[in-house]
């Protein structure tokens, strides 16, 4: 593809989102636009929106590409989500309206304590940072390899241009920005998936067939993994989704802060029902898409790249016509911005409330903080991309599941505990419960094989970090009963 012809198509884009954002924040300079929009946000085109928000540029490449390696498999998780956002809609979402929380973290406060606060929202953080880190490295490395380098400009510098894009069309609107701005770049992003579909189904399926005859037929249609030692076995996928969606949308400042600029508990219920449905039917498509892809190569002679992340970009930017490799473009700009720019607004609005006590300021000083840190965030995510550069192997969905099942693990034991027990732990010693779970859960995810006879842990690993910190707490509590019975 012609370098200019991808720098025009991303001037062009930005150009887009900065008018759109000028126009949404004109008259808006107070905190409390940037933080929750004021809490007048159409469910509509929040539930629109959160959809490229979920799945980014991760998905939109990396869900293709490993179809050849687990069939269908992912599916399997993404059937879990729909319970996991069941429980969001029905016990987080009326615990955080009926509190009026800006950041979802205070909750811990009022449970358990100040250390406990402190700890959900630096796990948040630090989840979030990787995460949304992991997403954005793999589109600045497409976009680096397919019009950057051709300017002779370094990895670095084509993440920093990146960054600096998002923060021209958010810094003074924020989440009341991006809620719009995410609803047009989601539709982008689907029109990408859906064109490419159809082109590709017009090159592969014969005159009188279809698309459902042709994944029915195809080798790695599979959907269920019935073999209990697999990584993919039906049960711990569905039951890994749940707890996913649970804690990477419900546990989430990032997803949860869309939620809560809706104007009611009822409209953001209906925006979560709306949001899941379409995020099973989209999924599936990217599935199909990734069966596609595969075979088009194949139907070529098209030699399969050494890393199924590459295969979608090697096939757009190479071999369709320019038109649609300008489209797919668009698309992966569109699902990763979608994605980076409300995790950047969700990480400003965490420290700020969580660290900086933002509450008690008077507007001036919110503002110069709010910029001050906002920056500081997009600082971070340059540090941590440019980290990626440097160790990064194999397909990036599964970095970013093994990320949020070891850091959001605590987060969902705290949680748990906070909800469904009336057990107060020792508020000192939860930091150090936290990072212990997260540590044990990773060296059991690293071993397990060689530990536990064979069997791999994969995404459900979520869950056994969840219950050590729910035990760990369990047991700190009687270690505070006995402090305060030595006490008396």
């Amino acid at each position: 593809m012609n370098p200019f012809l991808g720098l025009g198509l991303i001037l062009i884009y930005f150009s887009l989102l900065i008018w759109v954002s000028s126009r949404i924040a004109r008259g808006e300079t107070d905190s409390q636009a940037f933080f929750v929009g004021n809490r007048s946000s159409k469910w509509y085109l929040v539930a629109f929106g959160m959809i490229g928000t979920s799945l980014s540029g991760v998905t939109f490449i990396s869900v293709p590409g490993q179809v050849k390696a687990g069939n269908l498999h992912y599916l399997q998780i993404v059937l879990g989500y729909l319970i996991g956002y069941v429980v969001i809609a029905n016990v987080l979402m009326p615990l955080y309206y009926r509190l009026q929380l800006v950041s979802i973290y205070t909750y811990l406060e009022q449970r358990f304590g100040f250390w406990s606060y402190k700890t959900g929202a630096a796990f948040f953080i630090l989840s979030r940072l990787l995460g949304s880190s992991a997403r954005f490295f793999l589109v600045l490395s497409v976009l680096h390899q397919a019009i950057f380098i051709h300017f002779h400009i370094p990895f670095w510098l084509s993440v920093g241009i990146g960054l600096l894009l998002i923060w021209l069309y958010t810094w003074k609107g924020g989440i009341k920005t991006i809620v719009v701005t995410d609803t047009l770049q989601t539709f982008c992003m689907l029109a990408a998936v859906v064109v490419s579909i159809v082109f590709l189904s017009g090159d592969l399926i014969p005159e009188g067939g279809s698309l459902f005859d042709f994944v029915a037929s195809n080798p790695n249609s599979g959907v269920w993994n019935t073999d209990p030692v697999s990584k993919f076995f039906w049960l711990k996928q569905i039951l890994a989704g749940a707890f996913i969606a649970i804690t990477m949308t419900g546990l989430d400042q990032d997803m949860m802060q869309k939620n809560l600029t809706c104007k009611s508990l009822a409209e953001a219920k209906k925006n979560i029902y709306w949001f899941s449905g379409t995020l099973l039917v989209v999924n599936a498509c990217f599935l199909v898409l990734g069966l596609l892809l595969y075979a088009y190569a194949e139907s070529h002679g098209i030699g399969l790249p050494p890393k199924s992340d590459q295969l979608f970009p090697l096939l757009a930017l190479q071999y369709f016509p320019v038109w649609l490799g300008l489209l797919f473009l668009m698309g992966i700009i569109a699902a990763t911005y979608a994605s980076t720019d409300s995790a950047l607004a969700a990480l400003t609005t965490s420290f700020c409330f969580d660290f900086l006590n933002f509450s008690t300021m008077p507007e001036q000083e919110r503002q110069r903080k709010k910029f001050q840190v906002h920056l500081g965030m997009s600082a971070m995510i340059w540090l941590v991309v440019v980290g990626f550069y440097f160790v990064n192997e194999g397909s990036l969905i599964n970095t970013v599941f093994d990320i949020a099942g070891i850091t959001y693990g605590p987060l969902l034991g705290m949680y748990a505990c906070g909800l469904y027990t009336r057990i107060k732990p020792s508020d000192q010693l939860v930091p150090f419960i936290a990072i212990f779970s997260a540590a044990a859960s990773w060296f059991i995810r690293l071993n397990s094989k060689s530990l536990l006879n064979g069997y791999e842990f994969g995404f459900e690993i979520l869950l056994l970090n969840g219950l050590i910190t729910f035990c760990l707490l369990w047991l700190s509590s009687f270690f505070q009963k006995a402090e305060k019975s030595v006490e008396v």
